[in-house]
């Protein structure tokens, strides 16, 4: 599905192109199933300049290696993998790609799942590692509970012994966050969150607010911060975040965070213990993330308007 110009989900168009066989230090991957990411719908839309058109988006997706190039030694034929790419071209049925971006799939981890789920799971587990090491009793804000990240959030999070504040825009998603792991659910149209967070906390405010909305949320996360608490964005959905005075900071000596993955994980070492813990905490349990929502790979334009319209909840998957 290649874009030659940034626009609405029609101009992503079905191409047919020659793939050939892999160079030095390639794999030619046939993808079984693809992940779907706000970033993409940012890169489709101009948002994000960052992608070189005419090109092909996606930054992550599972599948078989087909063939190996010269000096890949990591993998071999048949080798089932994973990956996010800074470099895009995931909205393929096949594709090239560097092996050093690969990672190798346990046999017991399902790859559709996975597909719509790496950039989410190395994201939470960098943010509540890296970005700020979240511990047994701190008390977190997860703003949008419910959504792919929000969700991966609150499990992990109250796995590690935190007390997990999360919004959300509607009651059912308010049941969703309840089983992935909010010990309290705000509905944002319904109450004032800031107000909700201080009575929540006894006037306190939380350690750190987890924040992938941005616009329309990035200051009532900053208001609902304890003195010396961290604000984590890490997303605009909602669009990008007015300028920031920084003066407002000194009301509490907050930090703001704007974390990028691929600044966390650029170190195959540190991308692959990401994964590793991800893929664990899948094992043990400790995240049970809702069935990946699937379409086919000609409809990415349908599940980009779902995903903006919020129709959608947790992992999209384009199937090839």
């Amino acid at each position: 599905m290649i874009m030659h110009e940034a626009g609405g989900p029609q101009v992503l168009r079905p191409e047919t192109v020659t793939v050939g066989e892999p160079g030095p230090g390639q794999v030619r991957l046939k993808q079984t199933a693809i992940g779907v990411n706000f970033h993409d719908i940012y890169v489709r839309s101009g948002l994000y300049q960052t992608l070189t058109l005419p090109g092909i988006p996606g930054l992550e997706a599972a599948g078989v290696v087909e063939a190996v190039g010269e000096g890949v030694t990591a993998f071999a034929a048949g080798d089932r993998v994973a990956y996010t790419s800074g470099n895009y071209g995931a909205y393929a049925d096949q594709r090239l790609i560097d092996a050093g971006r690969l990672v190798r799939l346990p046999d017991d981890i399902d790859d559709v799942l996975v597909a719509g789920m790496m950039v989410r799971g190395l994201t939470a587990r960098i943010l509540l590692t890296d970005v700020f090491p979240v511990r047994e009793g701190s008390v977190i804000l997860v703003q949008a509970a419910a959504g792919g990240v929000g969700q991966l959030l609150c499990q992990w999070a109250r796995h590690l012994g935190a007390t997990v504040i999360g919004t959300v825009g509607s009651q059912d998603k308010a049941e969703r966050a309840r089983r992935h792991g909010c010990h309290h659910v705000i509905l944002y149209r319904e109450q004032n969150v800031v107000d909700t967070v201080k009575q929540l906390t006894d006037g306190r405010g939380v350690d750190v607010a987890y924040d992938s909305v941005g616009k329309d949320t990035f200051y009532d996360s900053l208001a609902c911060l304890a003195p010396r608490g961290h604000l984590v964005n890490f997303g605009q959905s909602s669009g990008p975040v007015e300028p920031l005075a920084m003066p407002r900071l000194a009301a509490g000596s907050f930090t703001v965070v704007r974390p990028m993955l691929g600044h966390y994980t650029a170190d195959p070492a540190d991308r692959d213990a990401a994964a590793d813990a991800f893929f664990q905490a899948l094992r043990d349990g400790i995240l049970t993330p809702d069935d990946p929502v699937r379409y086919a790979l000609q409809d990415v334009g349908q599940a980009h308007d779902d995903m903006e319209a919020r129709r959608t909840h947790g992992a999209v998957v384009l199937m090839p």
